[in-house]
């Protein structure tokens, strides 16, 4: 071997076959679907997974089991630290506003307020749960805790 030869016949991007374009090419007529039979035909085609009559990967594996995770909750969790921040004294905290200042986003099924930092603040917080912790916080500073049913 010569060190000049090394790359050649290497191709980066080769050329995809073209079938069935005359004898000269190599792959006219049949086009490379062979004599007769159903696969030769048109509109045939193997179904997902079939690996030419061995047994598919999908039927020697086990199978796998159930989650409910599909029917669970989405919850969007706030911190009494974000409405400290977010909000003035004497403000109604609902869900519309919590969105409005960007502090809930996204799909979401529930709005919980959790008690993660302090509340200094006297606030009316309009939710759909809340931790025992942070109602105990909320009414401390002199505000209210609301459940939407």
């Amino acid at each position: 071997m010569i060190i000049n030869d090394v790359h050649r016949g290497i191709e980066k991007r080769k050329n995809r076959k073209r079938v069935g374009r005359g004898l000269g090419s190599g792959h006219g007529k049949t086009a490379g679907r062979g004599d007769k039979g159903h696969s030769a035909h048109p509109g045939h085609a193997r179904r997902l997974g079939f690996e030419g009559g061995q047994k598919p990967l999908f039927r020697r594996l086990a199978k796998a089991g159930f989650s409910n995770n599909f029917f669970s909750k989405v919850v969007a969790v706030v911190n009494l630290s974000d409405l400290e921040r977010g909000f003035e004294a004497g403000t109604v905290v609902d869900v519309a506003a919590l969105e409005a200042r960007g502090i809930v986003s996204g799909k979401y099924d529930v709005v919980k307020v959790l008690a993660k930092g302090e509340l200094k603040k006297k606030l009316t917080v309009i939710a759909h749960e809340f931790s025992a912790a942070a109602i105990e916080k909320i009414q401390a500073a002199g505000g209210q805790a609301e459940r939407i049913a």
